[in-house]
């Protein structure tokens, strides 16, 4: 499985809550508005940021509120909460190529040692950057 676009809704959604934390407006439908996405969407994904203690959601017009200050949830741990893969799952191979073929026998040995060493390389990317940082980089951009 690959990075999916759930990724990038959840820090939508995590952005979007942070900046609007003293609004009581943080519904699924609100969520879905500014995501331009079906409200049941943003539910699965907030099931996701609830179950990784990442969210508090409450029911009706309260919404959802993050759980933890912006500076100690990194884009790692919210990839982690949306993307269930294995442990080297970023990237995969073909299966069943042909054991008659010199490729076919050893293409997945191969690949796998570059494919887990790029997963543990984006990995550090995205855990040396928090939704701070962000944030902060929206309001900047908002700002110009």
């Amino acid at each position: 499985m690959s990075i999916s676009s759930r990724f990038s809704v959840a820090i939508h959604i995590l952005c979007l809550l942070a900046i609007n934390k003293e609004k009581a407006t943080n519904t699924s439908e609100y969520l879905a508005g500014s995501v331009n996405t079906n409200p049941v969407v943003i539910r699965k994904v907030m099931s996701m940021l609830k179950g990784a203690g990442l969210v508090h959601v409450r029911a009706g017009v309260a919404g959802a509120e993050l759980a933890k200050p912006l500076a100690e949830i990194t884009l790692l741990d919210v990839y982690k909460a949306v993307n269930v893969v294995a442990e080297n799952d970023l990237f995969s191979s073909h299966e069943h190529p042909n054991p008659e073929c010199i490729v076919g026998r050893n293409i997945q040995q191969s690949l796998t040692k570059q494919f887990s060493a790029a997963q543990k390389a984006m990995e550090h990317s995205l855990e040396i950057v928090t939704l701070a940082e962000v944030v902060q980089d929206i309001l900047e951009s908002d700002n110009v």
